[in-house]
């Protein structure tokens, strides 16, 4: 399935209020959103038919919205029925799903006052954003040439759609120079994240270390594998982290909804292990997302 063009799949999407066939949730090509990228998403997992931290996942939509100044047509509950109701109509049960909000085609400027704001929201079956044998060994990124920008100058704080231009293209430097990802540094130089992932770091003592999230995405996966983390006795210290310090540390990863925790296994000349500890916090994510007991 995974081979198929986004746009040849069959099935259904849910489309303003409506549910239509997939070829036919078509949109104009001078469309506000993609022209001017005034469009908000969400990335949501589907784990044994049940989408992950659903509600979480729709207030930050709606929040992302707000701060895109884009009124929402619906509320959180009926997006929230919308979602459950397109994975049974699929049969999804262990995939993706994708709510976006965009602007529409009513005027084709940079005003949009009298857009019409569309939603859609599409589900398919999907596993692992990274190859598994990859996630096993750890994987490599490289340090992008791009960087977070200010806080003062983006809604950082968003899923908005113009935040990603920068991911796609260090995502394409590292792929070109044969890294899986890429991490990304802020406006002052220090640790942010990966492409599309929040970054963590164990050190010699056991300690778990991650950048505050001052200017970019606070991942709700980012949240659930602090909670699990202090729950084993694991110190979370969040705080400012200069790519120099990474000499120090013997253990990375990553979190986010598609990543899930992916071990790191090196970032440009600085190498680490793939430790018990990540080990341990990826089962108990998995656990968590599928409503297993800990062992």
């Amino acid at each position: 399935m995974e081979s198929i063009p986004y746009d040849k799949r069959t099935g259904k999407i849910w489309f303003n209020g409506k549910t239509v066939e997939w070829g036919d949730a078509n949109i104009h090509i001078l469309n506000h959103g993609l022209h001017y990228a005034s469009c908000v998403f969400e990335g949501e997992r589907v784990y044994d038919g049940e989408i992950f931290k659903l509600e979480e996942h729709t207030q930050r939509l709606f929040y992302s919205a707000k701060r895109m100044g884009i009124t929402v047509p619906y509320s959180q509950k009926e997006i929230n029925d919308a979602c459950k109701s397109i994975i049974n109509i699929q049969k999804v049960k262990n995939g993706y799903v994708r709510p976006v909000i965009w602007r529409g085609s009513e005027m084709m400027a940079i005003s949009a006052q009298k857009n019409k704001i569309h939603v859609a929201i599409a589900t398919w079956e999907w596993g692992s954003y990274f190859d598994p044998k990859l996630k096993l060994k750890g994987i490599k990124l490289n340090i992008s040439s791009w960087r977070r920008p200010n806080p003062n100058s983006i809604p950082w704080d968003t899923k908005a759609a113009g935040l990603y231009m920068i991911c796609t293209l260090s995502k394409h430097e590292a792929e070109s120079k044969g890294f899986t990802d890429s991490l990304m540094l802020d406006h002052e130089g220090n640790i942010a994240e990966a492409t599309g992932a929040n970054v963590f770091f164990k050190d010699k003592s056991g300690e778990i270390h991650t950048p505050i999230p001052d200017s970019f995405l606070d991942g709700i996966t980012r949240r659930e594998v602090i909670k699990i983390a202090k729950g084993k006795g694991i110190k979370v210290v969040e705080r400012k982290i200069k790519p120099e310090e990474m000499e120090t540390f013997e253990g990375c990863f990553l979190t986010g909804t598609a990543a899930e925790v992916t071990p790191v296994s090196q970032i440009e000349n600085y190498n680490f292990k793939v430790c018990n500890t990540i080990s341990e916090l990826s089962d108990a994510y998995q656990n968590l997302v599928r409503k297993k007991s800990a062992a």
